[in-house]
């Protein structure tokens, strides 16, 4: 056995301890620790290693755009301890061997978890249900269905999907996008559309999805879950149905908490993404519903593209935006600086409930005795001018780029083993 002190942190911003890690585990927390090692925390924020559950890693099939490899170490760079990856690969993860395949590459590379995502139906067709079932027996141990970057539309498939799901404890995560509106969608609608002569994507077709499918889930008493929620009225529609005691979960991704479609007008594919950027309205209301729990987690939905699939014409562009490196300094811009919520919050919007929804075991778990040493340290003070070419990813489409952002990444620990340390990829060994 052998123990290392990460000495000088702060848990959740709180007074200075040391935490001493055996093994993995979290052994003893206290002040004046020894052991064989020591890294110095430098008196920063500590928290729960972070959880995303909607994460694009594009491998198999487009390794120009991203990898495993990559997308990991461009998780762990953002304090990232376990991703969801998500099915709309090639081919697509709809059989237990694609999974199985995303997720041992995740184990080999060792810089976070790994936990695929199951496509909902095959190839992401809408047509017919994909192997949930052997998915979920698989290796990978997949929880969470989802055909992201498409809906499933059609209303007896969804239904039959999220009773399925309740065999094994699964939820289906819902892209929300009812597809006969959005035919040629390419932002937000409203005035600035018709202004600039692009088609309107209007908040209605999310809405009516969300209404409908909490009222299945209700009806078949599943779990469901809404992937990136981005306006009022899909707000109001989730804070009703938990009001009614429906099992449904909602996240809010970094860009739409932050960016809004008035950044359309340079006619930039680098915030072409889906759904679009939307209104300071919508801006306002999923701030509000993140701080009063409506919204459950921050999901990066971290969409990587290659230089030709953003560097073009806007209508031909690719949707999508990296978002892995720079979620927490977006979290604690639009919502800890504005006394929105505090680090207690961030850690259960972008660990604990994530875990939780992902069914997950070992991440998420609180600061104690016990628990998997997890962790990322955070330096809340320290300002960055974001740079799209030091990024860990293969692709470059970084909406952040040029921006100064709060916070910075000090050290992420994946069951007591380094995987950053001091800003930068650790790999000359592990630390436990």
């Amino acid at each position: 056995m052998s123990t290392f002190i990460l000495r000088n942190v702060r848990p959740f911003g709180g007074d200075a301890v040391d935490i001493a890690v055996t093994d993995g585990l979290i052994t003893e927390i206290g002040t004046g620790l020894s052991g064989e090692e020591v890294v110095d925390g430098g008196g920063h924020l500590v928290l729960p290693g972070l959880v995303d559950l909607h994460t694009h890693l594009r491998e198999p099939g487009r390794e120009d755009a991203e990898t495993v490899r990559t997308g990991s170490q461009a998780a762990a760079l953002g304090g990232f301890t376990c991703v969801h990856a998500m099915a709309n690969t090639d081919p697509v993860a709809d059989t237990a061997g694609v999974v199985e395949q995303v997720y041992r590459l995740g184990v080999e590379h060792g810089y976070c978890d790994v936990q695929p995502v199951g496509a909902v139906t095959v190839g992401l067709a809408g047509e017919r249900l994909a192997e949930l079932g052997a998915m979920a027996t698989s290796a990978a141990g997949v929880r969470v269905f989802s055909d992201d970057g498409k809906c499933v539309s059609d209303a007896v498939l969804m239904r039959r999907a999220l009773e399925y799901v309740k065999a094994f404890d699964g939820v289906i995560a819902q892209h929300a996008q009812e597809p006969r509106l959005t035919e040629g969608a390419q932002m937000n609608e409203g005035p600035l559309s018709g202004e600039l002569g692009l088609t309107g994507w209007p908040a209605v077709a999310e809405e009516a999805i969300i209404a409908r499918d909490v009222l299945l889930a209700e009806h078949v008493g599943s779990r469901l879950h809404v992937c990136h929620l981005s306006t009022r009225g899909s707000v109001e529609i989730v804070r009703w149905a938990k009001s009614r005691g429906i099992d449904v979960t909602a996240e809010v991704t970094p860009h739409h908490l932050l960016l809004t479609d008035d950044l359309v007008r340079s006619y930039d594919p680098i915030y072409k993404v889906n759904p679009p950027l939307r209104s300071p309205d919508d801006v306002q209301a999923v701030r509000e519903g993140l701080a009063d729990g409506t919204i459950d987690i921050v999901a990066t939905d971290h969409a990587p593209h290659p230089m030709e699939d953003k560097e073009c014409e806007w209508n031909v562009a690719a949707f999508g935006m990296l978002g892995l490196e720079t979620a927490l300094s977006v979290v604690q811009q639009t919502m800890v600086d504005t006394g929105a919520i505090g680090w207690e919050r961030v850690a259960e919007a972008m660990s604990a409930a994530p875990a939780r929804i992902g069914r997950v075991s070992g991440h998420g778990r609180p600061l104690a005795v016990g628990e998997p040493a997890n962790l990322v340290v955070y330096d809340p003070t320290a300002r960055r001018t974001v740079e799209a070419a030091a990024s860990a990813s293969l692709s470059r489409n970084t909406p952040y780029a040029g921006l100064e952002l709060p916070g910075r990444v000090v050290a992420t620990f994946l069951r007591g083993r380094a995987t950053v340390l001091d800003g930068a990829l650790f790999s000359e060994g592990a630390l436990s």
